[in-house]
């Protein structure tokens, strides 16, 4: 058997295959990038692969193909519709895709694209499983080092809740799914056990580092214009602001603990995430 995992150097990706070679042989993995001398280091088999223009010929002989959704906001349900068409061509007999927190109902701009490929799988004729995957801890935690240098914690989530993941506990499930049971036709709500507000948040940080760090909540606008004068792009800075305003709404919010039921443990506090990132 072979597993093909797309993406394999992003974040996401390094930590699947990581948790895959607990689980499985090396020899049965192959990592699907887009410039394999950046994928070396991962230990296993490699082969060339562009979400814009895949090749079914990268795709023989893998049987399950992990599809980790791309990072090109706008182009991705175009390039997930044309890795479906050359994993179809291929003759790839399962797919498991990375999708979003309660795609089917969530404000947040990035669930169109989503659901758009979730349908493609649906309509495909390949068996295939959904992870709709929570909000990455890590998201916010990267704000951390920041906050601590500007003394307060910036957003516009208001007092929503919000049951982020940590980014490896996303790639633990990926990889029990992939090898053990049988979970194909099934969507899963993937989400922390833990909800928290980003009030919350400032008042963990504020505990670790022993310096008192509120929680300043903006407008959509003030927060965008923030994180516009920290470096981002217009663009990106719109979004995230746009994300977090989803995040009032209760977008990032779910308490089904599907995750922690398939991990078979519970999952990763976020005290632990904040203190990983402190270090």
């Amino acid at each position: 058997m072979k597993i093909g995992i797309t993406g394999a150097t992003g974040q996401l990706g390094r930590l699947v295959v990581g948790k895959l070679k607990e689980r499985v042989q090396t020899v049965e993995l192959v990592a699907l990038v887009r410039t394999p001398t950046s994928a070396v280091d991962l230990g296993v088999e490699t082969r060339a692969f562009d979400y814009n223009a895949p090749l079914a010929s990268a795709l023989q002989g893998i049987d399950y193909l992990l599809l980790i959704s791309g990072n090109e906001l706008g182009k991705r349900a175009e390039q997930h519709a044309r890795v479906l068409d050359a994993a179809k061509e291929a003759g790839v007999k399962w797919i498991v895709y990375t999708s979003l927190l309660h795609a089917d109902r969530s404000s947040l701009s990035l669930a169109t694209e989503h659901i758009l490929t979730e349908k493609a799988l649906t309509t495909s004729g390949i068996p295939f499983t959904i992870l709709r995957n929570g909000w990455y801890t890590e998201n916010y935690t990267a704000s951390i080092p920041g906050a601590v240098q500007g003394g307060a914690f910036l957003g516009s989530a208001g007092n929503g809740r919000i049951s982020s993941v940590a980014r490896a506990d996303l790639a633990e499930a990926a990889a029990v799914v992939l090898t053990t049971g049988e979970h194909r036709g099934r969507i899963y709500e993937l989400a922390s056990d833990q909800s928290y507000t980003l009030t919350d948040l400032a008042a963990e940080l504020s505990k670790q580092t022993g310096k008192l760090i509120p929680y300043h909540d903006l407008s959509e606008a003030d927060y965008a214009a923030a994180l516009v004068s920290a470096g981002l792009s217009e663009e990106l800075a719109q979004a995230f602001a746009s994300f977090d305003v989803g995040a009032s709404r209760g977008d990032l919010f779910d308490d089904g603990k599907e995750l922690s039921a398939l991990l078979g443990r519970p999952t990763t506090p976020l005290a632990d995430v904040v203190r990983q990132a402190l270090v």
